[in-house]
């Protein structure tokens, strides 16, 4: 007969005794528990005891995690997290260098531990170690020790960032801008800078004054990864939670001081392998780089401004290599017509006022700034592009002017500039580090890409979308590559043709049969409903065997976790805290919540959900918006989601939507659809004529005498 549910087997470890076996009563108060072993023992005093896991973590078994606890679960009986939280906090004290630097090491560790941390914070532990680090006397391992223990306890989230003094940041500050410093100790002091300035807006101020990009550099310029993300992180941070007017001048001072070409050679090129965290922070940085052009993306063009115009008389003077006439020469009449004529060659809509064309937001400014480029930079293709396409007929010239514009757009969506940094995203394109302008070079290169295609498309005016489409699809598919120079990127446009495309998609299409007649689209109707009741079993399935949820804290390095699951009869949400990211299913017994689906109220999304209406730069972006979901219960109680990807918040989402009954209307719900949906279709529609369907699925087929064949990898 299997024990009851309640009852959970372990081994409970004293030192100096041999392990205890013995059988834990889930529904007995902790205290009765604890006290239990301490009488086996002899132990007096049980309230000054606690049970800890016996594994790396040595986190404390509290009546919130006990639940926790499986069969076979090796504890230690050890001192309470108050009892250890007081003798640490006298042992740091300690005159003895030795003993301090124990009682360091065992602070770094147990501040891990939630429990453990909110017992030494109610001691005013942070304050002092704050003013150990600003007495400025312990040096190597002690100082290590004590930001390690510092990082830590602050992780919680228990204290608040803006408690901190300006002596403090000082001295944090003058860690990272030491040239000669324990790897340690600057590691740590990167990490509170960068938690400091994504945390609170007054500290960025004063880190801002203390710390300079020049300070920083060095740093990268090493061979330490850890080191090297950890002052990206920061050099983002600063740039992430710097003022719009402070930006622009932020990076010219990261021109100046060649952070980019730094980042090639030390990082992008180096030895190493690129970990997620350093690809996440430079991804970071391409985005954060690319958002300065957003000014001129979303600044319009006056057509009355004179230097403005100027710009487009530069254009016209490069193109046809003629001088600004004076207003003297030839009438008034001559001239209007001679421009007209000149920047109708140019290929822009407004043939009598070009600037008109500037107007439009998105593009804006930005697309005339590429086209000056263009035209400086690569006068040869700029000046060929222009007469090659003036001197053709009327209905196939590319107009230059209007392609420029829409390309520009184009551009601008495919790197979401304007947009924040996702949380989760490691999408950082190598080759945008080759070069000081690199956005304006990745224009000059598909400006002549989009020329190219227009030829062999055989294009007229009325064509320009489908150019446009065509144009995207090979840029985006020569992203996806992830080339490392622009020079990869050119020679890859090179071979995606606009042949080629149609070949692709003609691959893609070919499993991809548009069945329109009226039975076929009968049928379709009639197994429509049965295809939906499919993926809403699918997506119930998934529900009962639940997900990893991550929960969102300042720093991304020290991930926490929970969990949650439906139960297989459909009727109970289980949800619980994990110490770390489980392998497989968390079993529900194991999670402490329960949440009855009956008292769920409504799923809300995005905006809506009380977690995202918070303000911070981490939860404003436009990707952590699209994965946020929240169950309501009761009155106005919330449970928050974020979901790890697009998948698992479609899949949550919809299973939640099929519990209350309602429709499921995610963009996977419709992918599933489409797929279930054709091949279903395909099956029905098989030309079956003589071949005979058995009734009954094949046998099994016998196991093999041996396994000889079975390699072990171990």
């Amino acid at each position: 007969m299997p024990p009851p549910a309640d009852i959970v087997k372990v081994a409970i470890e004293w030192p100096g005794a041999f392990p205890k076996l013995m059988e834990i009563d889930q529904k007995k108060p902790l205290s009765a528990i604890i006290k239990e072993v301490c009488e086996g023992w002899n132990l007096p005093n049980p309230e000054t005891f606690a049970l800890q896991n016996a594994d790396s973590t040595n986190f404390y078994i509290t009546e919130k995690n006990r639940n926790n606890i499986k069969n076979g679960s090796i504890l230690r009986l050890t001192t309470s997290a108050a009892q250890m939280a007081q003798q640490l906090h006298e042992r740091i004290q300690s005159s003895s260098m030795d003993m301090k630097l124990d009682a360091l090491k065992d602070l770094a560790n147990s501040s891990r531990d939630i429990t453990f941390a909110q017992e030494f914070i109610n001691l005013d532990g942070i304050s002092l170690l704050t003013q150990m680090v600003e007495s400025g006397t312990d040096f190597g391992d002690l100082l290590s020790f004590t930001l390690t223990a510092f990082v830590e306890l602050m992780d919680h989230g228990i204290v608040s960032w803006d408690t901190f003094s300006v002596a403090f940041i000082k001295k944090i500050a003058s860690y990272v801008c030491k040239s000669a410093m324990d790897t340690a100790v600057l590691q740590r002091s990167l990490a509170i800078l960068e938690s400091m300035v994504l945390n609170s807006q007054d500290l960025y101020q004063k880190v801002a004054q203390e710390i300079t990009i020049g300070q920083l550099i060095p740093h990268l310029q090493g061979t330490d990864q850890d080191i090297q993300t950890y002052t990206v992180a920061v050099i983002n941070a600063l740039f992430l939670k710097a003022p719009e007017e402070k930006r622009q001048e932020m990076a010219h001072i990261l021109a100046q001081k060649q952070l980019r070409s730094i980042i090639l050679s030390n990082v992008i090129r180096s030895n190493k392998p690129i970990n997620d965290e350093m690809a996440h922070q430079l991804y970071v940085l391409q985005v954060l780089t690319f958002n300065l052009l957003e000014d001129r993306m979303m600044t319009k063009m006056d057509p009355q401004d004179q230097a403005q115009r100027d710009i487009i008389f530069e254009l016209r003077r490069i193109a046809f290599d003629v001088e600004c006439e004076s207003n003297n020469s030839g009438s008034f009449e001559k001239r209007k017509s001679m421009y007209t004529r000149d920047y109708k060659k140019l290929g822009f809509i407004n043939h009598v006022n070009p600037a008109v064309d500037f107007t439009q937001i998105p593009p804006g400014m930005l697309a005339l700034d590429n086209m000056l480029y263009f035209a400086r930079h690569h006068q040869d293709a700029y000046i060929r592009i222009v007469l090659e396409n003036s001197s053709r007929e009327d209905k196939h010239e590319c107009p230059f002017g209007r392609s420029s514009i829409e390309l520009t757009k184009m551009l601008c969506e495919i790197l979401k500039v304007g947009e924040l940094p996702s949380e989760n995203c490691h999408d950082f394109h190598p080759m945008f580090f080759t070069h000081d302008r690199s956005f304006e070079e990745f224009f000059c290169i598909c400006i002549q890409l989009l020329n190219k295609t227009w030829k062999e498309m055989r294009a007229t005016s009325e064509d320009f979308n489908k150019v446009m489409q065509v144009v995207k699809e090979q840029i985006t598919r020569a992203l996806t590559i992830k080339p490392n120079s622009l020079d990869q990127f050119k020679s890859r446009l090179q071979n995606l043709s606009y042949t080629e495309i149609l070949k692709l998609r003609q691959s893609e299409r070919m499993n991809q049969e548009d069945f329109q007649s009226r039975p076929i689209l009968e049928l379709r109707e009639k197994i429509q409903p049965e295809i939906m009741e499919l993926i809403k079993q699918q997506r119930l399935n998934r529900l009962c065997e639940g997900t990893c949820f991550r929960k969102i804290s300042s720093r991304r390095r020290q991930d926490k976790f929970w969990y949650c699951r439906l139960s297989p009869n459909h009727k109970v949400l289980h949800y619980g805290d994990l110490e770390e990211s489980p392998q497989g299913e968390v079993p529900h017994d194991s999670l402490q919540d329960k949440l009855p689906v009956a008292d769920i109220k409504a799923v809300v999304t995005g905006k809506d959900c009380p977690h995202m209406k918070e303000k911070g730069a981490l939860k404003q972006n436009k990707e952590l918006l699209e994965l946020a979901f929240s169950v309501l219960y009761e009155s106005d109680e919330y449970l928050n989601f974020i979901a790890p990807d697009k998948h698992e918040y479609c899949v949550w989402t919809d299973g939640l939507n099929a519990l209350l009954g309602k429709e499921m209307t995610s963009e996977f719900t419709r992918s599933d659809m489409d797929t279930l949906l054709n091949m279903e279709m395909k099956l029905r529609l098989l030309d079956l004529e003589n071949i005979q369907i058995p009734e009954v699925p094949p046998p099994i087929p016998k196991e093999p005498s041996n396994y000889d064949f079975v390699y072990d990898c171990n």
